[in-house]
């Protein structure tokens, strides 16, 4: 577990180095166009998607780990060719194998949680995960800003090779691990094997779930660097710097907050968790909404906006250790990567969808746009109340677990009529 811990960390702070430059990288310092930056954002999206279905089979069939080591070197390749490409054709096609890798990488890592994890340990380590992520980009990010000039291609290259160098350190480090034995699909009968993605969208609480989780990231993630910022920067008059404030306390409530949120809804109920989580991002909305929309100073709507950003991080502090262990325990004996590759895919299309809808209308449905993602945020938390009925008590409260097995998969007919 200390070694995923490490992986998570270093890819994080890889990928800090490069995350919030590229579009500057394409579209200025290698001279090919708006267009062709916005067509390699949208490339990682699509590869994405391509992948992540089979993902999900590899993982149940040859383990977490393998899957793992091909998706880091993939995306290894992708980050240095990236940074030597100087034609769209060539960054394109290096964009394609790092988003593919980077996508692969979250249902593997979060498989090997899973199975390196008890139930009475899970929530602690999706923690752990979250923090050691935001961690690792905030400080990586810190540090490729320093050493970037966007007069100089060689600078950047230089980022997208301590990028690709990182992913090759986790190879080396996650070679080293031994996996605990956990069930594999091999021995399945066919019929089982291609049955994979059907008993998964027969699992009606998984289905909710799913549904839940896109709302989660169209509503929250798909919106931080699109959307929300456009609002704040046409409606609200928000300066960048003042943007770049509100991004850090997105970040530090997260680092900051992680763990004493852990111990508030390690005991909680996870749908009530989840509920309460898109109370708190209604009241978020509300602050952007007096950013842009209210009459105060540019300093009090600069507040609100950051203050906005810090109640989504404390928000996702309390979904970290609740959704992803949520996504294990409806998972079937063995089939953990299958769920967890299926809701990284929902996540995907998410934030593929968030920024196309939310973006021109951040930029120009002021009000609107600040009405619309409000009562998203209180679908979350319809949402949350109606899965919480289609949950087992032990899938709801794990900690009621003793000495029993974890109950997996859809609950029993009795559990849903009481």
């Amino acid at each position: 577990m200390r070694r995923i811990h490490v992986g998570n960390a270093l890819s994080a702070f890889g990928l800090g180095f490069t995350v919030p430059y590229l579009y500057v990288y394409v579209a200025q310092v290698r001279g090919l166009g708006s267009m062709t930056a916005g067509l390699v954002l949208a490339v990682f999206a699509v590869a994405a998607l391509i992948v992540l279905p089979f993902a999900g089979r590899a993982i149940v069939r040859r383990g977490p780990l393998p899957v793992l080591l091909a998706a880091l070197v993939s995306a290894a390749l992708g980050s240095l060719s990236l940074g030597l490409a100087g034609n769209a054709t060539a960054v394109l096609l290096a964009a394609a194998a790092l988003g593919a890798g980077q996508a692969v990488m979250q249902p593997a890592l979060a498989t090997m949680i899973v199975d390196c994890s008890t139930a009475d340990t899970r929530s602690r380590a999706f923690a752990t995960q979250f923090f050691l992520q935001n961690l690792g980009l905030g400080v990586g990010g810190l540090i490729g800003g320093h050493l970037v000039d966007t007069t100089r291609v060689s600078s950047f290259t230089l980022l997208f090779a301590i990028e690709a160098a990182m992913f090759l350190v986790l190879v080396a480090v996650m070679a080293t691990v031994r996996m605990p034995h956990s069930p594999r699909m091999d021995d399945a009968p066919a019929p089982s094997a291609r049955g994979g993605w059907k008993q998964l969208l027969g699992n009606r609480a998984m289905v909710q779930l799913s549904v839940l989780g896109f709302v989660l990231f169209f509503a929250c993630y798909g919106q931080f660097e699109s959307g929300l910022s456009a609002f704040g920067v046409e409606a609200a008059g928000i300066s960048t710097s003042a943007l770049g404030t509100a991004l850090a306390a997105n970040t530090l409530m997260i680092v900051v907050a992680q763990f004493a949120v852990l111990k508030f809804v390690e005991r909680r109920r996870r749908s009530r968790v989840i509920a309460a989580v898109g109370l708190i991002w209604a009241v978020a909305w509300v602050a952007a909404g007096y950013a842009g929309l209210g009459h105060g100073s540019q300093e009090m709507a600069a507040a609100a906006f950051v203050s906005t950003y810090a109640l989504f991080g404390l928000g996702e502090a309390m979904l970290s250790p609740t959704v992803a262990p949520l996504v294990a325990d409806l998972a079937p004996e063995g089939m953990a990567g299958q769920y967890n590759s299926a809701f990284a895919l929902v996540k995907q299309l998410a934030l593929a969808v968030g920024p196309a809808v939310g973006g021109p209308m951040g930029a120009s449905l002021h009000a609107p746009y600040i009405v619309t993602f409000l009562l998203f945020s209180l679908g979350i938390t319809a949402l949350a109340l109606r899965l919480g009925r289609r949950l087992t008590e032990v899938q709801d409260q794990p900690w009621l677990r003793t000495s029993r097995v974890v109950a997996r998969g859809e609950a029993p007919a009795e559990s849903l009529a009481a």
